[in-house]
């Protein structure tokens, strides 16, 4: 294969691989806990938190309030981890660290 081709063949890869990031930039990951769904883009930045309890808080509960949104943003985060890793399978360790 001469160096051509192989450079060819790096390029291609390297638009497949932001390609398939892209996608999920752009999709939502919805993280859930008891009291809270976070939405979360696959960039990882946070869209939108939604309160999903019933009735009122009240102080008591506002420390658990505070737990169920880490809980929420973390298991969309994961998702988003899961998603990514899905997405690159084909390329391996290759791009380890890179996105």
């Amino acid at each position: 294969m001469n160096m051509q081709a192989i450079m060819a063949q790096a390029q291609k890869m390297q638009r497949d691989v932001m390609k398939k990031k892209e996608e999920v930039d752009n999709k939502e990951f919805i993280g859930k806990s008891e009291w809270v769904e976070a939405v979360v883009m696959g960039n990882k930045t946070v869209k939108e938190i939604r309160i999903i309890k019933e009735g009122t808080i009240d102080d008591e509960d506002r420390e658990v309030l505070q737990d169920m949104l880490v809980i929420a943003i973390n298991d969309a985060m994961a998702q988003i981890d899961k998603e990514m890793e899905k997405a690159m399978g084909p390329y391996g360790n290759a791009l380890n660290g890179l996105f």
